[in-house]
């Protein structure tokens, strides 16, 4: 049997806030488990929503990605589990928010997680094929500082969680051209994995208007999948549970477990070019 392909790691990325980021990547990484493979969600976000969305507790994260960016320790050693089967988390503290300050004049200031990545990539070559992580899910700050720059540096892709409003397209070139200016200077390999449209509301036809024209500017990069505006993926956060297991059924669910179909697919592709 070939052994399975070395971990890929996929930034969720997009300077606006409120865009459904953060719910992307604890869902897609929930469905990604559900469907046999082995995800890791790093959380790079101050605010540590992804770690609050999964149920961890703050008053156990004595671990986190600020230690694994400043060296002090490695993945294997902040790693909590989620509670979903195939699904672990590196969560975030507060105290990422002086990271920027604190390695601002280091010459590795833009490579730390990459070479984090690089660390646990070789102890993850140890384990059995069985044991090991198949993706990694980066979940960054809604802006594009030095922790966004350090998770594009170390990732094969990028996915963009895009709201379906009147100014949906704003700010997005922004956000290509940093993806173009990351591939040039730091990392060659990264691509736009895609852009996924979300909180659609189908009541509302300016919202049908904004994914036509999504979908008019950047052809193939946009998913199938859209996300849709939808109560349960609002509530499931509170009661520290992706919306998969909050409410399988109900049409969130539906939507990431078919996002993360696609995203399968998608990585086929890249694999077989």
């Amino acid at each position: 049997m070939a052994p399975p392909p070395d971990m890929r790691i996929l930034v969720l990325a997009n300077q606006k806030g409120g865009v459904g980021k953060t719910t992307t990547a604890i869902n897609l990484g929930t469905a990604l488990a559900a469907i046999g493979e082995r995800v890791l969600l790093v959380d790079l976000d101050p605010q540590g929503n992804a770690s609050t969305g999964l149920g961890v507790d703050r008053r156990n994260r004595a671990a986190s990605t600020y230690d694994v960016m400043m060296g002090e320790e490695g993945f294997k050693d902040v790693l909590l589990p989620s509670g979903v089967p195939g699904l672990a988390i590196a969560p975030s503290t507060l105290d990422l928010l002086g990271v920027e300050l604190e390695i601002a004049t280091q010459k590795d200031r833009a490579v730390r997680l990459k070479n984090a990545f690089a660390n646990f990539h070789a102890q993850q070559q140890k384990l059995e094929p069985g044991e090991r992580f198949t993706y990694a899910l980066i979940d960054c700050p809604p802006s594009l500082n030095l922790l966004t720059m350090n998770a594009m540096t170390a990732a094969d892709s990028v996915l963009v969680p895009l709201q379906c409003e009147f100014f949906a397209l704003e700010g997005l070139s922004q956000l290509l051209a940093t993806v173009d200016q990351v591939r040039a200077t730091l990392n060659p390999r990264l691509t736009i994995h895609g852009i996924v449209l979300t909180m659609f509301d189908s009541r509302n036809s300016l919202a049908s208007q904004v994914v036509a024209d999504v979908r008019g500017f950047l052809g193939e990069k946009v998913y199938e999948t859209v996300i849709p505006r939808n109560i349960r993926i609002t509530e499931a956060p509170s009661h520290g549970k992706p919306v998969l297991l909050y409410d399988l059924k109900c049409a969130g669910s539906q939507a990431y477990l078919k996002l993360a179909s696609e995203v399968i697919r998608r990585e086929r592709l890249y694999r077989a070019a």
